[in-house]
């Protein structure tokens, strides 16, 4: 637990424990679906293993998530006590989506782009053979520009080392740009139209593709006219 607020108010005392650096965010990537510890690193890719090691022994030791074990393999899960938490994080995305818009360049990150893109995959959509889709960026350090995502079976894979095959298309764009779009904040047709999204593809596949994936479940927030100020 964090330190005390000295305060019976049950506000003050849950967030004794859930306002600690990185804590709400653990619980996202929980909530949203990752159990082994190398997928909450990936989820949480600027957050050190030892802290994400010590948090999640916090969050054990408060009732919010289990540690199985099983055949060696560990896994996280959400109690009931963290399942309570699930609407709470889809709240407070859905309030910093529709009053917090600004974006600084440290907020963007290609490693949770893909990674999150990845598992908003529909799989009903893409073609079902093994499918490999090439993303640039123009405006990261060249070795954070080039990634890859390998669509097969059910299952996706995020690489930052070309996997050798020939992608059906490459998505040429700036990180900021798709991340606007992944957000909402900026319409795949948009980005098309003025330029800012480039796809390398046969006219088919440069169509079908932005049906290949499902936007961030906060894509859909409303926006009001007048937002907070930075």
């Amino acid at each position: 637990m964090g330190a005390s607020y000295s305060q019976f108010c049950p506000v003050a005392k849950a967030m004794e424990l859930l306002d600690e650096r990185w804590t709400l965010l653990v619980v996202r990537e929980l909530v949203v679906g990752s159990e082994h510890f190398n997928e909450l690193r990936r989820g949480l890719p600027r957050m050190s293993p030892t802290l994400l090691s010590r948090r999640l022994q916090q969050l054990v030791r408060a009732g919010v998530i289990t540690r199985e074990e099983t055949d060696g393999e560990v896994r996280y899960r959400l109690t009931e006590a963290g399942e309570e938490l699930r609407p709470v994080v889809e709240a407070l995305g859905t309030w910093g989506t529709r009053w917090i818009p600004d974006l600084a360049d440290p907020d963007l990150d290609p490693k949770l782009l893909l990674w999150d893109m990845h598992r908003n995959v529909d799989h009903g959509r893409v073609p079902a053979r093994r499918t490999v889709l090439a993303f640039e960026f123009d405006d990261v350090e060249v070795d954070l520009a080039r990634w890859w995502l390998v669509i097969s079976s059910g299952d996706v894979d995020v690489c930052d080392d070309d996997p050798g095959d020939e992608p059906v298309a490459s998505v040429q764009t700036s990180l900021r740009t798709l991340t606007e779009v992944w957000r909402g904040d900026k319409a795949w047709s948009a980005a098309r139209g003025d330029g800012s999204v480039r796809v390398v593809a046969s006219r088919e596949v440069a169509a079908a593709l932005p049906g290949w994936f499902l936007l961030s479940p906060f894509a859909g927030v409303p926006r009001p006219l007048t937002r907070l100020a930075p």
